[in-house]
């Protein structure tokens, strides 16, 4: 029994012993491998800031090259400004400088940049100031080619506009190409106010300047496109504009402003009244079929409310006025012509001195003509100041151009909605 118990605590002994090596041995096994382990990973680790630390290190040599780069390229431009300016300002003293030791100046050339598309086909009924028929309409239509419509964006927020354009119309317009010793122009005009009373040309408004630039203002009633729409004009058919400038009442509205005492004599060439004959619609209504489409009138009516606005004045020149006589001309093939769209040459100059006297008639036998979208309107004026309109016309004045309707177009939407 002794044996037997020493031989089984033997061979617990010997299990004890092979567990503890065997439990050594795992101990071990693990041991290694969290040590492989770790090292995976450190030097994972290592390699990983290595690169790291390249990349960076590469990165701001790159960051360091950009930055030199760009200061180079923006010190070439700061040069080259430089040097645009310095040839700018070289090139206006340039200009600015005499041509010779006589004071004669350089020119500016300036080309327009629109062209206006008026309801006054000629000059003669073209009122002499702005604002004075509210219903006279005008197309500023613009080049494309120069003028982006991207230029016209916010125009549509004012309700006037200063528009500077040129008397492209002007019998002496020549003179500008000529030398300035054989381009004297007259210092002093006649002025209508002052019933043919001379004046200083820079006192007055007349086209007749050494440089023919007019200065006007012009109602704006929308903005389309190349084309901006106004009401209010003084500006014939044709007008080449060079600018066109918003209107701002805080500093283009002068407080206190004074002005000489004939300039006030407002009702000078107010007309007393004006009537139209019987006859006078149908006439009307038959040339309307034809300049329907191409007009800047919504209806005859309205067509016929412009011809009352534009006849409130009287529109006659200065020799007209004094001396009534026909405005019908015989030409040298024997035919005749309406004088009056030339008679306005000399509203605000002397009268041609090779010219013959015109033959006086009784003012109210003298028919005077109109000429409003290519049409001719016959009148008459009595000494009283009272005009009777007879009839309209089909005129050889009609333009070809296809002026914008944008107005009638948009009434006859608004009037259609109307309906529906």
């Amino acid at each position: 029994v002794k044996l037997l118990r020493e031989s089984g605590q033997l061979g617990n002994w010997k299990a004890d012993k092979q567990l503890m090596a065997a439990s050594d041995g795992t101990s071990k096994w693990l041991t290694f491998s969290i040590t492989l382990t770790v090292a995976t990973i450190s030097a994972s680790v290592a390699i990983s800031v290595y690169f790291w630390r390249r990349k960076s290190i590469d990165v701001n040599e790159k960051v360091r090259e950009l930055e030199l780069s760009l200061k180079a390229s923006l010190e070439k431009c700061a040069a080259e400004r430089q040097g645009r300016i310095r040839a700018q300002q070289a090139m206006r003293k340039a200009l600015a400088q005499p041509k010779s030791d006589n004071l004669e100046l350089t020119s500016y050339p300036m080309a327009p940049i629109a062209i206006i598309q008026s309801c006054f086909s000629t000059r003669n009924g073209t009122p002499r100031q702005p604002l004075l028929v509210p219903l006279a309409r005008a197309c500023l239509v613009f080049d494309p080619a120069r003028v982006p419509p991207t230029s016209l964006e916010g125009l549509e927020k004012y309700s006037h506009c200063w528009i500077i354009y040129v008397f492209h119309l002007n019998t002496d317009l020549e003179k500008l190409w000529k030398h300035p010793s054989k381009s004297k122009f007259k210092a002093k005009v006649r002025v209508p106010r002052l019933k043919g009373g001379r004046m200083g040309v820079f006192a007055t408004r007349s086209p007749h300047r050494p440089c023919p630039i007019g200065l006007t203002v012009a109602k704006v009633e929308a903005v389309q496109g190349h084309t901006v729409l106004l009401s209010g004009v003084d500006l014939v058919d044709g007008t080449p504009v060079l600018d066109v400038k918003p209107y701002l009442p805080y500093c283009d509205s002068v407080q206190g402003a004074t002005v000489p005492e004939w300039v006030k004599v407002d009702n000078l060439l107010a007309i007393a009244s004006v009537n139209f004959s019987d006859g006078f619609s149908t006439s009307l209504a038959d040339c309307w079929t034809i300049v329907e489409k191409k007009s800047l009138y919504a209806s005859p009516d309205e067509f016929q409310r412009l011809i009352k606005q534009v006849l409130s004045w009287d529109i006659r020149s200065i020799s007209q006025r004094s001396r009534p006589h026909s405005s019908l001309v015989e030409t040298e093939n024997g035919k005749t012509v309406d004088g009056t769209l030339n008679m306005d040459d000399y509203q605000d100059e002397e009268a041609p001195e090779n010219g013959s006297e015109p033959v006086s008639l009784p003012s109210a036998e003298v028919i005077y003509h109109l000429i409003l979208e290519g049409l001719d309107i016959s009148y008459r004026i009595d000494f009283d100041g009272i005009v009777l309109v007879e009839k309209v016309t089909l005129s050889s004045h009609i333009s070809d151009r296809n002026k914008i309707t944008a107005i009638t177009r948009q009434r006859e939407a608004n009037l259609e909605s109307t309906l529906l």
